[in-house]
């Protein structure tokens, strides 16, 4: 009969019985929109009807001027690529990124090819006919590579009539960022980080419009999720706009505080062992991640958080070894 599938990977958010800890294991914005409470109570009032969003993802087609296929979040953008794409091809992943890009490979019994995170060396593995996933900026290290930085691998899938991925989960905290255009390519974006709300699962994907909504799942975003695409596309993005330069100022502090660097709203920090600073740091009220299944058990990753928040996780870190503030070569 049916049986399990085993996975190394599990995400790494505030479980039920971590909550009365201060998260900085999840990389959101840590600004909420204004106007959620609003946005709340205009989903109880459609939640009586079937949730159809197509108006709404062409309104928002219109703002971002791209064709867009909205999903719930980019984990459902994963999963149709799987019906797609996938099933049986070669796909080729960076060592240390997302570890969903796996798991759905190898549901879709795909051959996997694990490959250096730097695009030149990456290209190398490039075959007719593959898939490419590349994070930018990637997760867990939060390094943006820019197009030119890019076009090596962006040239190997065109020569190859390949297809790349591009998780751009969070570009928007990248400041100044610059998304690489190419026919091979399929671009997945969300607003559930940037808009530090990642119970709604909205998200979207740019590129191949008519195939990604031909095997979407009908109504997946639910009213919760419509309610939030009025709102946003009423907001016009000025929450991004506002929010954003608070998160880069406190991205900064962190920086010299704790000798780290990333482009994204996160960081990893090499503490030895991870498992162990989780746990140390649980008892001074403060959730980071463990990346061992990110394949790097000795380091931690954590997110930018408000300014009073920031300082607890800079003074816990350092009042947990000093060794911590050594930088890593």
């Amino acid at each position: 009969m049916l049986k399990p599938v085993r996975f190394s990977t599990h995400h790494g958010g505030a479980r039920r019985n971590e909550i009365k800890l201060i998260d900085f294991s999840a990389s959101v914005n840590p600004y909420p929109p204004e106007w959620v409470d609003e946005m709340f109570k205009r989903a109880r009032e459609i939640s009586f009807s079937y949730p159809y969003y197509e108006e709404l993802e062409d309104e928002l087609s219109e703002l971002l001027n791209e064709e867009i296929t909205i999903t719930a979040g980019i984990t459902e953008g994963l999963y149709l690529l799987g019906i797609l794409a996938l099933r049986g091809r070669k796909v080729i992943i960076p060592r240390h990124t997302y570890g969903e890009y796996e798991r759905v490979a190898r549901i879709f019994n795909a051959k996997i090819i694990k490959g250096s995170n730097e695009p030149e060396k990456l290209a190398e593995l490039v075959e007719n006919n593959s898939v490419v996933f590349f994070c930018n900026p990637n997760n867990p290290d939060g390094r943006y590579y820019t197009p030119r930085e890019l076009k090596p691998l962006i040239d190997a899938v065109e020569d190859r009539k390949a297809l790349l991925v591009l998780d751009e989960a969070f570009i928007d905290f990248v400041k100044d960022a610059k998304s690489p255009e190419g026919e091979n390519i399929v671009k997945l974006r969300t607003f559930t980080k940037s808009y530090g709300l990642p119970g709604i699962r909205v998200g979207y994907i740019i590129g191949f419009r008519d195939a990604f909504r031909s095997v979407r799942m009908p109504w997946s975003i639910g009213s919760t999720g419509v309610a939030f695409l009025e709102f946003l596309i009423e907001d016009n993005f000025e929450h991004l706009r506002k929010t954003m330069p608070l998160i880069w100022q406190e991205k900064e502090r962190i920086e010299k505080a704790l000798n780290v660097k990333s482009d994204a709203n996160f960081f990893i920090k090499y503490v030895g062992d991870a498992k162990k600073a989780v746990e140390e740091l649980k008892k001074r009220g403060i959730l980071v991640r463990d990346c061992t299944s990110f394949g790097l058990p000795g380091y931690i990753r954590f997110s930018v958080r408000r300014a009073e928040e920031n300082e607890r996780l800079v003074q816990a870190l350092k009042d947990l070894s000093p060794e911590l503030l050594a930088p890593v070569h």
